[in-house]
């Protein structure tokens, strides 16, 4: 494969809503950077909105060597079909090696509709990314079904797709050189939405949530039933911490999708995590693995999650669980620690 070095380059989708660019972003940009040292690529992050010159700014000194903006007013709010026309010809004019989406609702969207239009290949929700100095680029995920990392790539079609789950890397103190900004067409011909907004209700960040908690319990299939998870979110409560599942929970419909914990939900980053009933499968451990200190309660002394925590306690969560309930709640005399 030719590496065609001064005019090569990795793109990242800037998310952004209400104007402000989603915390993936920042993280694809540092990645990205890091993976287009060794060949030598630009880094271009895809703006797209209205009135979004203040968001242009904010993606500044943050790994692009150049921004490209699409303004329009038909791009104020995310549509596909009029996203996707824009992307599809800021794609084929400039002719990005690699294009990476975080894997939020928006990016997951744009991501397939681009690649089926492109007909190139898209690999979801990866957990890391790698790129040869041929300009392969190489896509991590957890392998279905298994516990052990799968690695994808696409040899033979351009660009190079990926969607990365929020939260997967770190973003780095340092400031980046000052980014070139560039305008690329944003007008369309037609409106290609095939809906219009008719009302927009922001999401609540409410205090203590998952992301920013100190503290996380989580619990998996173990649990059993609806009726045991105030378990879990009383000791998470006199921990100071928050409540999370994994996905099994979430499908049996004990709680709700929100408070799903692994690789496509969301990334936690606690100083102590606490895996009740936590088999420990790949898919759930790469939300949890920026963890200071990992607890797990389980009854299968053979259940993976041992394999990949600091403290394990074998035994019946039943048993377990009130126990460190009780010894949460008892009054601690003066001197204690």
């Amino acid at each position: 494969m030719d590496n065609r070095k001064p005019e090569s380059r990795i793109w990242v989708f800037a998310e952004q809503r209400s104007g402000q660019p989603v915390d993936v972003v920042f993280e694809l940009l540092a990645k990205t950077r890091l993976l287009a040292a060794a060949p030598g690529w630009k880094v271009g992050a895809l703006l797209i909105g209205h009135n979004v010159t203040g968001t242009a700014a904010l993606l500044d000194n943050r790994g692009a060597d150049e921004i490209l903006v699409a303004d329009d007013p038909a791009l104020e709010d995310y549509r596909g079909g009029n996203y996707l026309a824009v992307v599809e010809r800021a794609v084929r004019k400039h002719k990005p090696d690699v294009v990476l989406f975080g894997a939020t609702s928006m990016g997951v969207d744009l991501a397939a509709r681009l690649a089926a239009r492109l007909r190139t290949g898209l690999s979801g929700h990866c957990v890391d990314l790698e790129l040869s100095d041929r300009g392969e680029l190489t896509a991590v995920i957890p392998w279905p079904g298994g516990d052990f990392l799968g690695r994808i790539v696409c040899p033979r079609r351009r660009p190079q797709m990926a969607t990365v789950s929020p939260g997967i890397f770190d973003v780095p103190r340092n400031v980046f050189p000052k980014a070139k900004i560039l305008t690329v067409d944003g007008t369309l011909d037609s409106d290609r939405g095939f809906y219009r907004i008719v009302e927009k209700t922001p999401e609540e960040r409410k205090p203590g949530d998952l992301e920013n908690a100190r503290v996380v319990v989580v619990g998996g299939y173990g649990i059993g039933a609806r009726e045991n998870w105030p378990l879990v979110k009383e000791l998470a409560s006199l921990l100071g911490g928050v409540a999370g599942a994994t996905r099994p929970p979430v499908d049996e419909g004990w709680v709700t999708a929100d408070l799903m914990v692994g690789q496509s939900g969301r990334t936690v980053h606690p100083r102590l995590y606490i895996g009740v009933g936590v088999s420990g499968h790949l898919h759930h451990l790469v939300g949890v693995k920026g963890t200071e200190l990992k607890v797990a309660v389980n009854q299968d002394p053979r259940a993976a999650i041992f394999d990949h925590c600091d403290l394990g306690l074998v035994g019946d969560y039943r048993e377990i669980v009130p126990a460190l309930i009780a010894a949460l709640k008892k009054p601690r005399a003066a001197g204690d620690l």
